[in-house]
């Protein structure tokens, strides 16, 4: 069987790549074509994506990928983060930079948009947890800045509803993606009308869902000649990156109200959940501050945001500004010598989200909670990784509640499968069954999701024999769980 190409444009905060999926039939082959690193940039008071300066970068990865594969490639597709949209215009155009989730524009707005529609109701409407950066709140904000830009636009597009746009025309606002705005309502899978009426924002702007999977058709005349693709199909995937990452989880069970393993997407945050057949709107799911979003294949991922690798990775920069560059390898080996569950912290604690200097965060913290301050660079890196893995461990347990049994097995997919002293400390605090990888969950998820609709429809079944196919996955069992029990009964 000759083989088909599909190519992944994958957007992140803070880079994006192109990346290519060569598919015979049974295993899917990666190659990393085009890296770039992204950021958002100060512009007329605003905390702005650089629009134009991504699309350059993805041309470039496209020209890059026809010159590689030249007419083996068949489709592309985009996935990128959640919550952050701009708008088009009735004359198609692109009315302005999109806004960065971390502009501070929304401060203030979560208990400002509860005074006109009451939290268990927004809860009840869209199903979501409840943070400043979501979509909702900034266009409040744009609405109480009485912007220029609502006024105008026809067509609210997230972001890689815009890089669908600018690669075939076609304006598609898909699900998975949607599903983070707070503006949608899960359980009807259409924009929650009534509570956006409420709040007086427009109805025109919102499109119709659409599905991963969904073909938009060719290239763009103009897209085809820059890069040489010619005849190429844009064909949507699961645009949020999460979506895609655990459309590659190698599970074997389907999805159903009551699964037996659950996923950790796991990177500069830990993305804990399981994927459900239909979504848990209750006021429980509310209390614990679960989100229900949008998955492939009609799914819905029940999780919640657990900080990540971005204690380590932000103590790193702060070392290294000191004139120390350590290597990941050589932070988690000196870890792995430091004397274990000395020190527990929350990860998610206010002060650690964006400190000038995150060991010495750690260190306040600690000593403000009457732990012991680890002072070593080794006792700091310990002491994130376990205070991570007991977040996790935590929200487990939250999640164990909501669907009322315990979950046995645990899917690690991101580049946190790298650390694998971070995966067995999760199983130990956990007590459950670690199975680890993909690495390149994100990737090869939106490439499966691509390949198998050209096949007549996304099957997770198929997608993910594939995945256990195609790719190594390590498991870790738990060996110190006793000692974790002891220290947090202590």
């Amino acid at each position: 069987m000759a083989r088909s190409v599909a190519l992944a444009v994958d957007l992140g905060a803070s880079g994006g790549r192109v990346v290519s999926g060569a598919f015979d039939g049974r295993l899917l082959e990666l190659e990393e074509i085009h890296r770039f690193e992204n950021g958002p940039v100060g512009m007329g008071g605003q905390l702005v994506w650089d629009l134009p300066r991504l699309w350059q970068e993805v041309i470039l990865g496209l020209r890059a990928a026809a010159a590689r594969h030249g007419r083996s490639v068949a489709t592309i597709g985009v996935d990128a983060w959640g919550v952050d949209f701009s708008f088009l215009g009735n004359d198609d155009a692109l009315l302005a930079n999109p806004v960065c989730y971390r502009d501070p524009r929304t401060r203030g707005l979560i208990l400002a948009a509860e005074q006109i529609v009451p939290r268990a109701e927004i809860f009840a409407a869209t199903g979501l947890q409840f943070m400043e950066l979501n979509s909702l709140y900034q266009l409040l904000a744009m609405q109480r800045q009485h912007s220029s830009v609502l006024a105008a636009a026809d067509r609210f597009l997230m972001i890689p509803d815009l890089f669908h746009w600018l690669l075939s025309g076609e304006r598609s606002n898909e699900r998975t993606n949607a599903s983070t705005s707070q503006c949608f309502d899960p359980q009807k899978k259409m924009w929650a009308f009534e509570m956006l009426d409420r709040f007086g924002l427009p109805r025109r702007v919102f499109g119709p869902i659409v599905e991963p999977g969904t073909a938009l058709g060719r290239l763009r005349l103009d897209v085809a000649a820059e890069t040489g693709l010619e005849g190429v199909q844009v064909v949507i995937p699961g645009t949020h990156d999460t979506a895609s990452a655990i459309a590659a989880v190698p599970a074997l069970e389907p999805p159903c109200a009551r699964p037996d393993w659950c996923y950790v997407s796991l990177g500069t945050w830990a993305l804990v959940g399981a994927e459900l057949d239909r979504p848990l709107v209750t006021p429980e799911c509310l209390a614990h501050n679960f989100t229900n979003e949008g998955g492939v294949g009609g799914t819905t991922r029940l999780l919640k945001n657990v900080c990540g690798l971005w204690l380590v990775q932000q103590c790193r920069m702060s070392w290294q500004r000191a004139g120390k560059a350590w290597a990941w390898d050589q932070l988690t080996a000196l870890a792995a010598e430091a004397p274990p569950l000395v020190t527990l912290i929350d990860p998610n604690h206010p002060s650690l989200v964006t400190p000038a200097d995150m060991p010495e965060a750690i260190r306040s913290l600690a000593k403000v909670t009457g732990e012991p301050v680890p002072e070593s660079t080794a006792s700091v890196v310990r002491t994130a990784l376990e205070s991570v893995a007991l977040a996790v461990r935590r929200t487990l347990e939250e999640l164990d509640e909501l669907l009322g049994r315990r979950v046995g097995r645990i899917h690690i997919v991101g580049g946190g499968v790298k650390n694998t002293m971070l995966c067995q400390m999760i199983a130990d605090a956990t007590n459950r069954t670690v199975i680890a990888g993909p690495v390149e969950a994100t990737a090869i998820g939106n490439l499966l999701v691509q390949l198998t609709a050209q096949l007549g429809c996304v099957d997770l079944r198929s997608v993910r024999t594939i995945v256990r196919d195609s790719f190594e996955l390590h498991h870790y069992h738990p060996q110190e769980s006793t000692r974790w029990n002891d220290r947090l009964n202590r």
